[in-house]
């Protein structure tokens, strides 16, 4: 893969590279969260943001109902029939790209054969949902090649269900819901059960701030699958006595600790995590539409507190990078996003402060951990989108 001489490539010439012929461009965002976290799985609260860092797909309709995927990031191409009802999983990034069609195929939608460039931006494993973001951006193209209708919100829920079932990682709906659905300058509070949502505006002036830590996470499998295993058994413990509960987003802080002895000490922990969060998410949308950062700032804290005690889902990188950003002026809050056991930071960052957090943060995490991490400001930006051919893209 070549630069133009300015640093910047346009997509559609390399597909022309490697498959000949035009295309379309398509871009979905990563995403974080702002507060909510492991809420999801547990059909409660999450409050989320798209950002303006993108997988873009450049698609072109094919006769036949072969799938030839290129990945620029893994300098490799995979091809699958549609009609082939037995594909599996292969282990490797296509499973995204593949879950989805199958997903969407298993839906009922009558998907036609494509040539399809992938241009991932958002970092593997730094927990700003790169995997979503590929899911979206391919289903939307694809559905968008054949002429399907496409509505959003049923898009993200046959991704989360490609990542369940196809990929292996039982994620909940949030990170396919805000790459579907992203509003610019605004974060979305979403009821992880009904799939309503509420838009709620970032403050002007104020920025979101990820760390990337360098620590990179695995969410298929592993200590992920763990937590909601834990939870589902706490679930199951606490419907003996509370049997009208069908997650923990249906149990109070009061209730579990009027129930804690019917639970291991681990379980009751992971749960105290959640049942708590959700409450945090609920003050945190109302703190919001008053404007008192102060309060959502106090939250944050205590969200990162929550995840790293009790869920256990923090790790010494994500503590220092938190640890660093508190003590910068002009940051509001700061806590760890995603999954955990590595991945990103989320700070809301005064605009006149930016500058001056990003060196400092960057400086002193250096100097304590010896890594050098990435730190991107940006604002929330719009979910998936069909793009003008002639948009650059930054590599």
């Amino acid at each position: 893969m070549t630069n133009s001489s300015d640093g910047r490539i346009h997509l559609e010439k390399l597909f022309d590279q490697i498959f000949g012929g035009p295309s379309r461009l398509y871009r979905a965002p990563g995403r974080v969260n702002l507060i909510g976290e492991h809420t999801d799985y547990n059909q409660g609260f999450v409050m989320p943001a798209a950002i303006g860092i993108y997988c873009w797909v450049a698609i072109a309709a094919r006769d036949d109902r072969k799938l030839q995927i290129h990945s620029s990031e893994f300098d490799a191409t995979v091809t699958v029939d549609l009609d082939d009802l037995l594909l599996t999983r292969r282990g490797d990034w296509s499973d995204y790209v593949v879950g989805t069609a199958v997903a969407l195929r298993n839906s009922g939608y009558q998907l036609r054969g494509a040539n399809i460039f992938v241009h991932g931006q958002v970092p593997i494993g730094s927990g700003l949902s790169s995997s979503a973001a590929i899911e979206v951006s391919t289903g939307f193209a694809l559905l968008d090649v054949s002429r399907a209708q496409i509505n959003l919100t049923k898009l993200a829920l046959a991704c989360r269900h490609a990542e369940n079932e196809f990929v292996g990682a039982r994620v909940g709906i949030m990170d396919q819901f805000i790459c579907a659905h992203g509003r610019a300058g605004q974060a979305l509070m979403l009821d992880c059960r009904s799939l309503e949502s509420r838009a709620l505006p970032i403050p002007s002036g104020v920025l979101l701030g990820i760390c990337n830590t360098g620590v990179k996470h695995q969410i298929a499998g592993g200590e992920y699958n763990v937590r909601r295993a834990q939870c589902e058994q706490g679930v199951k413990l606490l419907s003996t006595t509370l049997p009208e509960i069908r997650a923990l987003r249906d149990v109070t802080p009061r209730q579990l600790e009027q129930h804690r002895s019917l639970l291991p000490e681990v379980i009751y922990h992971r749960c105290r995590h959640v049942v708590t969060e959700n409450e945090r998410v609920l003050q945190a949308a109302d703190a919001l539409l008053n404007g008192d950062l102060n309060t959502v700032g106090k939250l944050m804290a205590e969200s990162h507190r929550s995840l790293r005690d009790d869920y256990q889902v923090s790790c010494a990188e994500l503590d220092t990078m938190v640890e660093i950003a508190c003590a910068q002026p002009g940051v509001v809050g700061a806590r760890m996003t995603g999954g955990g056991f590595g991945g990103c930071t989320i700070n809301l960052v005064h605009a006149d402060a930016a500058e001056k957090f990003k060196l400092a943060v960057a400086t002193e995490y250096e100097k304590r951990t010896r890594i050098r991490p990435d730190i991107y400001v940006v604002s929330a930006t719009e979910g998936v989108q069909a793009v003008t051919p002639v948009e650059p893209i930054s590599v």
